[in-house]
C-alpha cells in the first residue's frame, strides 16, 4: 500500500486539521472529529443548524460542505465507519440553538443508529431535532425495499437544499420538509472500474478483471450488484440513466445532474460522462437546468463515477442557486442549453495554390499513404516505447499524423513541394505537443527548398531533407548527441549526403540514410538525455531508445519501401 499518510489511526484527524488550517471560515471541535462554521452567531440568533457526516474517505464530503448556505457542522468517523453517538451529540450541542437542528443521514445502519440516538439525546436536552434519511441508490431497486436503499452521492443535493433553506431563516419543520422532498426525489447509481484500499486494511477491498466493471456499488469500497464487461463511456451512461430515469415521475420536466467521481477518475473522463448524460436527458424529453461535475462523494481512490438526477421545480432551483460558502461547492452549476460554438478566426490556414499534376503525383500519393499506414500500425509500439521515458503520447501523435496524410485531397500530391506544404499544414492541425510543430516546420522548409520542381534529382531530394533537419534543429535547439529525434535525422542526412558525394545512385544513397537512422535510433538507448521529457529522468532513461528517433527510423524505412519508382 502506497498512501501519503503517517499512521492509519490518525489520518482522519490530520486530514481535518489540514482542511481547517487552509479554510478560514472553519473550526474544529476540541477532542472530536467535528468541523463547524467558525463564526456562528449567538445561540438565540442562530438559524436551523444543518448537520451531516458519516465515515471518512468520501472527501470532500462531508467537511468540505461546511459553510454558510450548506452544512453548519460535519461529523467524521473513521474511514468508512459511522461516527459515534457522542460525536454526533457533541456536534448538535456545539452548533444548534433554539431553532433546532436537521440531521441529513445517509441510509446505512451505523449512521441511522448513531445519528438517531444522538437526536434522541439532544431532544432530551431541549434541542429540537429532525432527521432526513437519504436512500437514493436506485441500483438496489430489485433487492431491498425503497426505504432500505443506500444513501450515496445524491446526498450532496440534499445538503445544499437544506442548507440554503436554513440560511433563509425557515423554521425547522419547513427545512426538514424541503430536504425530505429532495431526498425522496433524487436517484443515483454508480459504476466502479476497480477497487479502493482502506488504509487500515492495506489491500484492495475486491478485485476486478482487466475488462470488468461493476454496476451499482456504494461508497464504502464494497462490490456492486452486477459485474459486466467494460463498455464505452456512452454505453455506461445509457445503462445507469436507464435505471435512474425509470423512477423519475412522468410529469417531471426539469432536472439537475450530478456527475460524481469516486476518487480515482480524472476530470477528462468525468466530462465525457457529463457530455453524454446531458444529451441523453434531453433525448428523453427532460431539460437539464443545472449540472455539477467533479469529486463530490468519493470512495477513497476508487476509479469510477456515479450519476445523480434530481427533478426540480422553481423552489428547489432557487435553493440550489442560493449563495454558498462551503469550500467544496465551488460553482453555480449553470449550463448551456445547447453547446456554444465559436467560429475559428479566419487567416489561420496557409493558402496553398495547387500546381498542375506532375509526373510523380501518383507515386507521391502511393508512397505517402504507405508511410501513413506504417505510422498508424506502429501506434501501440511507439506509445509503449515513449511511455518508458516520456509521456506516452508519441504513438497516438504519429498515428494522427498518418491519418492526416490519408485525409489529404488528391491535388496535395501534384508536386513534391505542394505535398510537403500540404502535409505541413495537416500535421500542424493534427498533432499537438512538440511533434506537430517539429514535423510541420521541417516539411515547410523542405517545400520551400523544392519550390515548383516537378521531378527533383536525388541531390535535390537530399538538400530538401537537409533543409528540413536544419529547421527542426533550429526550432527545438537539439543537436546530435542530445538523445532526440535529431540523432536519427542528422545521421540519415549525413549518410545520404556522403553516399551521393561518393557516387552512389539515388535509391542506394537513401538506403544508406535509412540504415544510419536505424542505427542512430538504437544508439540513443546508451545516451544520457539532455533535452526533451526523457531528460527529466536522467540516468533512468538509459537503456531505452528515444521514441522520437525510433519514429524517424520507422517512417524513413517506410519511405524506402515505397520509393522503388523514384530514382
Amino acid at each position: 500500500m502506497k498512501k501519503l499518510i503517517n499512521n492509519p489511526r490518525h489520518i482522519v484527524r490530520e486530514a481535518l486539521e489540514g482542511l481547517v488550517d487552509t479554510t478560514h471560515h472553519l473550526a474544529l471541535v476540541d477532542g472530536e472529529n467535528i468541523v463547524v462554521q467558525r463564526d456562528l452567531p449567538g445561540l438565540a440568533a442562530r438559524p436551523v443548524a444543518v448537520l451531516s457526516g458519516g465515515g471518512s474517505g468520501h472527501e470532500p464530503a462531508h467537511a468540505g460542505y461546511v459553510g454558510i448556505g450548506m452544512l453548519t457542522a460535519a461529523i467524521a468517523g473513521d474511514v468508512f465507519t459511522s461516527p459515534s453517538v457522542d460525536a454526533v451529540l457533541a456536534a448538535i450541542v456545539s452548533v444548534a440553538g433554539p431553532a433546532g437542528a436537521l440531521l441529513v443521514v445517509k441510509n446505512y445502519t451505523g449512521d441511522r443508529l448513531n445519528f438517531g440516538l444522538a437526536a434522541e439525546l439532544a431532544r432530551e436536552k431541549g434541542i429540537p431535532v429532525e432527521i432526513v434519511l437519504v436512500a437514493d441508490d436506485v441500483s438496489l431497486r430489485d433487492m431491498v425495499p425503497t426505504d432500505r436503499r443506500r444513501g450515496i452521492a445524491g446526498t450532496v443535493f440534499v445538503h445544499k437544499i437544506a442548507g440554503a433553506a436554513a440560511a433563509k431563516g425557515w423554521p425547522l419543520e419547513k427545512v426538514a420538509a424541503i430536504a425530505a422532498r429532495a431526498a425522496a426525489a433524487v436517484g443515483s447509481m454508480g459504476v466502479g472500474l476497480g477497487a479502493c484500499t482502506v488504509p487500515s486494511a492495506g489491500t484492495p477491498s475486491f478485485s476486478l478483471g482487466d475488462t470488468e466493471i461493476e454496476y451499482g456499488l456504494g461508497i464504502h469500497g464494497e462490490k456492486g450488484v452486477r459485474r459486466v464487461d467494460m463498455k464505452p463511456a456512452d454505453a455506461i451512461v445509457d445503462d445507469i440513466l436507464a435505471q435512474i430515469l425509470a423512477e423519475v415521475p412522468d410529469n417531471a420536466s426539469r432536472v439537475a445532474l450530478l456527475v460524481n467521481g469516486l476518487g480515482g477518475t480524472p476530470p477528462i473522463e468525468l466530462q465525457i460522462i457529463a457530455r453524454h448524460a446531458l444529451a441523453t436527458l434531453r433525448a428523453k424529453g427532460l431539460t437539464p437546468t443545472r449540472a455539477w461535475v467533479g469529486n463530490y462523494m468519493t470512495a477513497l481512490e476508487m476509479p469510477g463515477c456515479s450519476l445523480s438526477v434530481l427533478p426540480v421545480d422553481d423552489e428547489l432551483l432557487e435553493l440550489l442557486d442560493a449563495p454558498c460558502g462551503a469550500p467544496a461547492w465551488t460553482h453555480s452549476g449553470r449550463i448551456n442549453e445547447q453547446r456554444t460554438m465559436v467560429p475559428v478566426p479566419s487567416g489561420l490556414e496557409t493558402n496553398l495554390a495547387s500546381m498542375p499534376a506532375g509526373p510523380l503525383a501518383a507515386t507521391l500519393e502511393r508512397v505517402a499513404k504507405g508511410v501513413a499506414h506504417a505510422l498508424i500500425t506502429a501506434e501501440a509500439e511507439l506509445g509503449e516505447l515513449d511511455a518508458k521515458a516520456g509521456d506516452g503520447d508519441l504513438g497516438a501523435s504519429m498515428a494522427r499524423g498518418g491519418q492526416a496524410i490519408l485525409d489529404l485531397a488528391p491535388e496535395a500530391f501534384h508536386t513534391p513541394g505542394q505535398f510537403f506544404a500540404s502535409a505541413a499544414q495537416a500535421m500542424r492541425r493534427a498533432i499537438a505537443g512538440s511533434s506537430g510543430p517539429f514535423y510541420a516546420v521541417g516539411l515547410l522548409r523542405a517545400s520551400r527548398e523544392l519550390g515548383d520542381l516537378a521531378a527533383p534529382s536525388p541531390t535535390q531530394w537530399q538538400k530538401a531533407f537537409a533543409a528540413a533537419v536544419d529547421a527542426v534543429m533550429e526550432m527545438g535547439g537539439a543537436k546530435a548527441g542530445d538523445r532526440t529525434m535529431v540523432d536519427a535525422l542528422t545521421a540519415a542526412n549525413n549518410a545520404w549526403h556522403a553516399a551521393l558525394a561518393a557516387g552512389a545512385a539515388g535509391k542506394e544513397a537513401f538506403s544508406q540514410a535509412v540504415q544510419a537512422a536505424e542505427k542512430a535510433a538504437e544508439d540513443t538507448a546508451h545516451m544520457q538525455p539532455r533535452l526533451g521529457r526523457a531528460s527529466y529522468l536522467g540516468e533512468r532513461a538509459v537503456g531505452i531508445p528515444d521514441g522520437g528517433a525510433v519514429a524517424v527510423a520507422y517512417w524513413l524505412k517506410a519511405l524506402q519501401n515505397g520509393i522503388k519508382e523514384i530514382g
